[in-house]
């Protein structure tokens, strides 16, 4: 724990000017950021004595181990800066709201030759129409559906589309009516265009005028007595106002507005938002946040005001916005929403009428989300909490281990060896920080030497990182998908999520870093071999003061570098059940990994070694010849006759196919048959870059560790 004396800027240092300010730990990650009309008088009230403090300013006060800012000129410069760096660093101290960009939309592809009409999820991107957020995705399905009977616009995916199009056969909706079928050109691209700005504009809310249209178009249908065409018009408006009926009007005026509610304790606030367009409620979200220091209402909602409409611009920002308090002061972030809409925003408290009684309903609509929050996370906090305090009575550690990583060796019979690394920080998963390795430094079937390696490649690169500045000697960026000169691969978790992309690190950089920060509980997955090995590892560099225990899934055991018996945890226990799920997760990640690796190298064909020769020629090769054995046994002339394919080529072609050894017959593992002999093993003439399974899956999946 740090003394703020220490680090406290010494009397007449901090400027009296509007600024923005930056704390940081020892380990130079950004942990806050603020931002004040007076730097100085703002930076003063946290360094006074820390009984006064609001104990989370306390916890971040004493976890700080220096202070910077930047001078700005105006106090709207400042919002912006703090933003920014809110955005960029992620510091742990400051307001997050969760459950942001997690709402579906209905967005509308306008950017796109033929527009769809789809549900989205995350960030928005530019040329897309975005309605909602909806609180349900059914909810968007079942406006979506009653819609296409009046606009029938393209709701297909590209591969649908492209399908329908090479065949001259539309999908299902476009045979029921609810298509106008763009792919087999029963409509233009100018006139569905067309359709999809009239589809956005009753979205938008301007619904009165169309339906007078279309209450028009069937009286005149009913006179000309063509009652077909005014049945289907009467169906048609009913269903329009069907799907109005969804959103109640709330506002008579047919007001564009945002409002939002907060409620709160001593410790977290919940936000409520409601999009109002054309009078009716469009969308619904909310979020919660812990508040980490003691911060005002006006505050909070300056906060949810950058959440909200910090990457937004036009229309987006409404012309009006509700809010229970006013931010202090209220004229920058006036001047702030004005400029991300281009127009003036009128940012106020509503004082009476059907605007103050809709306010009260989203100030409900928040209260009861916090309680809702506490009732979930109350259980959940009290557990996790419990899980630590358990594993570390039970290692007997100074304090609950609020880092963990975990590592996992895994392979197939010796081959495509890999390890992984999973990070639990405060109980959860922290996805971000995972890693991967390639066992390099042998070869062969040995896990307790494969632990050694990969706990001696992580904290030697973690001892590199204290003495350098944040940049890598040999180059490499952190974030990237390959391996680095010791086998460190860093990228996608295995499960499809990937890690954001950094630019190079330096010491004034908050960013993480990879392997930078230590854990304090090193959990490897086996038993006393695996732990001595991560114990040898780490004594051999000079670290001492990290834990290391192992979990054996025989008997679920609790190893300690150099105990003769294991430490046994009740089964009922938390911590037990904590290190079990890291264990696990640990080797889901591993396997994973390794799996993929087995899988691309199945995938792999002589024809990838002759530079120059793309998929589309090898697959032209393949289809012309049937196998890569009849291919093998062809001659140049031959090779020439495939499109594409000229005699320098084909020259490469045979001197790579010649220096390829063939393997022996190809065998089905499951039933012990030999295969076709005009195939070769790993090879397809169906689809080419499919892998190839090498034995039934029982028999692999056994073979796995």
């Amino acid at each position: 724990m740090a003394d703020p004396s220490s680090y406290r800027p010494r009397p007449g240092e901090i400027p009296d000017s509007p600024g923005v300010y930056r704390f940081r730990d020892e380990h130079r990650r950004v942990i806050y950021v603020g931002k004040a009309k007076s730097l100085r008088q703002r930076l003063a009230n946290y360094f006074q004595d820390l009984a006064g403090l609001h104990p989370r300013t306390r916890s971040m006060v004493t976890t700080a181990a220096s202070v910077e800012w930047t001078v700005v000129s105006t106090e709207v410069e400042a919002l912006q800066l703090e933003y920014s760096w809110i955005k960029e660093y992620d510091p742990r101290f400051n307001v997050k709201y969760r459950d942001d960009k997690s709402y579906p939309y209905l967005a509308v592809t306008m950017n796109e030759e033929y527009p769809r009409v789809q549900v989205m999820r995350g960030h928005k991107k530019k040329g897309v129409r975005y309605f909602g957020p909806y609180a349900h995705a059914w909810a968007i399905r079942d406006t979506v559906d009653l819609m296409l009977r009046v606009f029938p616009v393209r709701t297909c995916s590209a591969g649908v589309f492209k399908n329908a199009a090479r065949t001259g056969r539309p999908c299902l909706l476009g045979y029921i009516g609810k298509c106008s079928a763009p792919c087999v050109e029963r409509i233009s691209a100018e006139d569905h265009r067309e359709l999809a700005e009239e589809f956005c504009d009753f979205m938008a809310g301007r619904t009165g005028t169309y339906l007078r249209r279309l209450e028009r178009q069937m009286a005149q249908a009913a006179g000309d007595m063509e009652y077909e065409r005014a049945a289907r018009l009467r169906d048609d408006i009913g269903a329009l106002k069907k799907a109005m009926e969804k959103n109640a009007v709330v506002l008579a005026d047919a007001t564009d507005a945002d409002l939002i509610a907060v409620a709160e304790d001593e410790l977290e606030a919940a936000v409520q938002i409601f999009h109002v367009r054309g009078g009716r409620v469009r969308g619904q979200r909310g979020w919660v946040t812990d508040k980490v220091e003691e911060i005002t209402t006006g505050a909070l909602v300056e906060h949810a005001l950058q959440q909200l409409y910090g990457e937004e611009t036009g229309d987006a920002v409404p012309r009006e916005v509700l809010v229970p308090a006013l931010p202090d002061p209220v004229e920058p972030v006036q001047e702030w929403l004005t400029g991300r809409r281009g127009a003036n925003v009128s940012l106020r408290v509503p004082q009476r009428g059907d605007k103050k009684a809709l306010m009260e309903t989203v100030q409900r609509n928040a209260q009861q989300a916090l309680v809702l929050h506490k009732t979930k996370r109350a259980s959940d906090l009290t557990t996790r909490s419990r899980a630590l305090e358990e594993i570390s009575d039970a290692l007997g550690l100074d304090s609950a281990p609020l880092r963990i990583e975990c590592y996992d060796i895994s392979h197939l019979q010796g081959d495509d060896v890999v390890a992984s690394m999973v990070v639990f920080e405060d109980g959860l998963a922290r996805k971000s920080e995972y890693r991967r390795f390639q066992i390099k430094g042998f070869a062969g079937q040995d896990d307790v030497r494969s632990m050694h390696e990969v706990i001696t490649r992580r904290f030697r690169r973690y001892l590199a990182e204290k003495e350098r500045t944040g940049e890598w000697a040999d180059g490499e960026e952190p974030g990237a998908a390959e391996a680095g000169p010791d086998g460190t691969v860093t990228g996608t978790d295995g499960a499809g999520l990937a890690e954001p992309p950094a630019s190079t690190l330096t010491e004034d950089d908050g960013r993480p870093k990879r392997f930078a920060y230590p854990p304090q509980l090193v959990v490897v997955d086996g038993g006393a071999p695996q732990v001595a090995a991560a114990q040898r590892a780490l004594d051999e560099l000079g670290i001492d003061d990290i834990a290391v225990c192992g979990l054996a899934k025989r008997l679920e055991e609790v190893w300690l570098p150099g105990d003769d018996d294991p430490v046994v945890l009740p089964r009922t226990s938390e911590g037990l059940y904590l290190l079990q799920r890291i264990r696990d997760e640990a080797h889901r990640f591993a396997i994973t990994y390794q799996r993929a690796k087995r899988a691309k190298r199945f995938r792999s064909s002589p024809l990838d070694d002759v530079p120059g020769l793309g998929d589309t020629r090898k697959q032209a090769l393949i289809k012309h010849f049937g196998s890569l054995k009849r291919l093998r046994s062809a001659t140049i002339e031959q090779i020439c006759d495939v499109p594409g394919i000229g005699r320098k080529t084909a020259e490469t072609i045979v001197a790579a196919l010649a220096q390829a050894v063939p393997g022996g017959p190809a065998v089905n593992t499951a039933t012990g048959e030999i295969m076709d002999d005009t195939e070769e093993p790993g090879q397809q003439t169906g689809s080419p870059g499919e892998p190839v399974s090498t034995g039934a899956p029982d028999e692999r999946r056994g073979q796995e560790r």
